[in-house]
């Protein structure tokens, strides 16, 4: 048995030694790619009109959240300067009072941060698969062997010489043009 055991791995060893060269000298023919969606979202044509849009909305929610946050403010003050000469009954009516509003407050800005990240979704799930048919014709056509999206994937080095964000984002941009 042990025979055996010692066969089979000096017939793998060999067999390593004589593919060694051929794995070698195949990953130095690798090409391997890089690219950055997030930076894509974020500067193509269509990420700057969708950044406008998304400045509107928090534009629109920050002056609603303002109104209730001085409101929060004033009730605030209000119960504290009445605290000592209200009745325990009235002033358990106004703090749960506040507590409404304040519950209020929150759900406002909850869903206001819930908008913008629907939003924000939409717009991946409506561009990302026209940005990927990108990647995949230019991978196809220089023969890359791999194409890493650097904003999903941690990289400890990437040559600046296959980064192919701002490539993408013409590309895109010319896609997105026409669609318009």
């Amino acid at each position: 048995m042990r025979k055996g055991y010692v066969a089979t791995l000096v017939g793998l060893m060999v067999l390593i030694g004589l593919m060694a060269p051929a794995l070698v000298s195949a990953q130095s023919a690798a090409k391997i790619g890089f690219f950055n969606m997030e930076e894509i979202l974020a500067t193509s044509d269509m990420g700057k009109a969708a950044n406008q849009e998304f400045k509107k909305i928090y534009e629109k929610s920050k002056t609603n959240i303002s109104a209730r946050e001085q409101e929060l403010q004033r009730l605030k003050d209000e119960l504290e300067k009445q605290r000592p000469i209200l009745k325990e009954q009235a002033l358990r009516d106004k703090e749960l009072a506040y507590q409404k509003k304040f519950r209020d407050y929150q759900d406002m800005v909850k869903d206001a941060n819930d908008e913008l990240n629907t939003r924000r979704q939409d717009m991946v799930n409506k561009y990302v698969p026209d940005i990927l048919k990108i990647v995949k014709a230019i991978g196809e056509a220089e023969k890359f062997t791999m194409i890493v999206d650097l904003s999903a994937v941690p990289v400890a080095f990437s040559s600046t010489e296959f980064n192919m964000t701002k490539r993408i984002i013409d590309e895109f941009n010319k896609t997105y043009s026409k669609k318009k």
